[in-house]
């Protein structure tokens, strides 16, 4: 079974996301794709973020109806910080056989040398689902030499470069402007409801 972890703090989840989930499922031939809710990410702390309850509330929203969506709460039910190489490792284990496939920018393709126990990583995946990003060019083959391996598993995935980011959503919320299109409708509809980002 071919599995792709999405990991993310989703805050919110808007249809960014969304495109790359089903390019990633498509291209790389998913039978299911994990969105990994991350409670407490190590290169986002100190930087304000949603309760988990309310951001778990809009992605399961966000993924209804989509049958090989599935959200996995391995980084929420877990003391942080959560590392993606622990979130594999755990995952790995609710399913034992499994091929995972870690989905990523190409930034962070990038700088994953910089990541927890990286070579690790790069050994417990089946491969990275790598989204192209124009400003993240740089030297694979450099890459390849500090993590041995990692560029027979880097798969590009090909998608419409959106520049939607949450951070641009809330403030665009808070500031009262319009924001409806960048967001799947149930998403849209839970924050206006609850006033969510005010």
């Amino acid at each position: 079974m071919r599995i792709g972890v999405f990991g993310g703090t989703f805050d919110p989840p808007h249809i960014g996301h969304l495109i790359l989930a089903a390019e990633a499922v498509s291209q790389l031939q998913l039978d299911r794709l994990f969105w990994v809710l991350t409670a407490n990410p190590p290169h986002k702390l100190g930087h304000p973020i949603s309760p988990s309850d309310q951001r778990l509330e809009l992605v399961l929203a966000a993924i209804a109806g989509e049958e090989r969506y599935a959200l996995s709460r391995v980084d929420m039910d877990r003391p942080g910080p959560h590392y993606a190489v622990d979130t594999v490792r755990l995952l790995q284990k609710q399913c034992p056989g499994c091929d995972l496939f870690y989905l990523m920018g190409g930034d962070s393709l990038r700088d994953l040398p910089l990541w927890f126990r990286p070579q690790e990583l790069v050994e417990q995946v089946a491969g990275f689902g790598v989204m192209r990003r124009p400003e993240a060019n740089f030297d694979l083959s450099q890459l390849n030499a500090r993590l041995p391996g990692v560029l027979d598993k880097v798969k590009f995935i090909e998608a419409p470069l959106l520049e939607i980011s949450s951070s641009e959503i809330r403030q665009r919320i808070a500031a009262g402007r319009h924001y409806r299109y960048y967001l799947p409708a149930p998403v849209y509809e839970l924050i206006r409801q609850n006033e969510y980002y005010l």
